[in-house]
């Protein structure tokens, strides 16, 4: 009996060290294209298949329905995600997306996982915490916030078209349409003829030791994701999303660790101001887990549909 918010704790650390070697990546030749990025992302998803002997029951359609479409979300939020990612600093980008996403997720709750208000002190702290990192630097506004939003409302989306079907069926069972949507959702890149060859002519171009680090790195990313739809399962989809700021924490460690020792990989702006700032909000965040950790996790949870 895995508590939801441990879980979450792990998938998003997972998710925040993937996200610092996406960010390395995403600089070097061969690696650069946001189609091929994510198209592999999404072809891999098919493997999860290979939990069908272990429970999966073919739900009604209408909730197959729910589990296609949250993956197709998923990918489609992972698209803005990364080129926001590309156009700025990583810590940045995860604040920011941090900061945004818990509350989409709780406003889309609401109405449709009828979620109630209350023991939301933890929630609170950590999306507070989000968005304090999110002020600790002059960010290009410009070029990131449409896509951080963008991100953030179909990350939220996602969410909580996922609890709809787990609330319905076995885990097993939703989690494996939901990659069948988020494999559906790679598919579709290939029906532009530009992105298609864009895919294969980069992914052949780019160098073994990337494509090699291309692949752990998914790998990684792959347990982090599969342990918060599983998290999701098990507690309120905003809670898993408000402990998304342990991503912000591991890649503030990460990208300074990098900056300090790896300047070639990539370098971010660790100015005093910004580097206090992003401490209150480590701390917050921190102060958040805890306090969820009190409570059991639950922010108000949505009863069946």
């Amino acid at each position: 009996m895995l508590n939801g918010v441990l879980v979450a704790i792990v998938a998003h650390g997972l998710v925040g060290v993937s996200l610092v070697w996406d960010k390395v990546l995403l600089r070097r030749q061969g690696m650069r294209n946001i189609a091929s990025y994510v198209f592999w992302l999404g072809a891999i998803s098919i493997f999860g298949l290979l939990l069908i002997p272990f429970g999966f029951r073919l739900p009604p359609a209408r909730i197959c329905a729910l589990a296609l479409i949250a993956g197709f979300c998923d990918l489609l939020a992972c698209w803005f995600y990364y080129v926001a990612l590309k156009a700025g600093e990583a810590s940045e980008e995860v604040a920011a997306t941090g900061g945004f996403t818990p509350l989409a997720t709780l406003l889309l709750s609401i109405p449709l996982l009828g979620v109630h208000l209350t023991g939301t002190t933890g929630f609170a702290v950590m999306t507070a915490g989000g968005f304090v990192m999110f002020l600790a630097e002059k960010m290009p506004l410009g070029k990131m916030l449409p896509c951080v939003l963008a991100a953030a409302v179909l990350f939220g989306l996602t969410d909580v078209l996922q609890k709809l079907a787990f609330n319905s069926v076995n885990f097993v069972s939703g989690y494996v349409f939901f990659t069948l949507g988020t494999f559906a959702g790679a598919m579709a890149l290939l029906l532009r003829p530009a992105w298609r060859q864009e895919i294969f002519e980069r992914t052949e171009q780019a160098p073994p030791r990337s494509k090699a680090g291309y692949m752990l790195n998914r790998l990684v990313a792959g347990m982090g994701s599969f342990l918060v739809v599983y998290a999701i399962s098990r507690t309120s989809p905003s809670m898993v999303e408000a402990i998304s700021g342990v991503r912000y924490v591991v890649v503030f460690i990460g990208a300074y660790a990098v900056t300090r020792w790896r300047p070639l990989w990539f370098r971010e702006d660790f100015t005093r101001r910004a580097f206090l700032v992003k401490v209150l909000g480590t701390a917050m965040i921190v102060s958040g887990l805890v306090l969820a950790g009190l409570r059991g996790g639950a922010v108000g949870s949505g009863g069946p549909s």
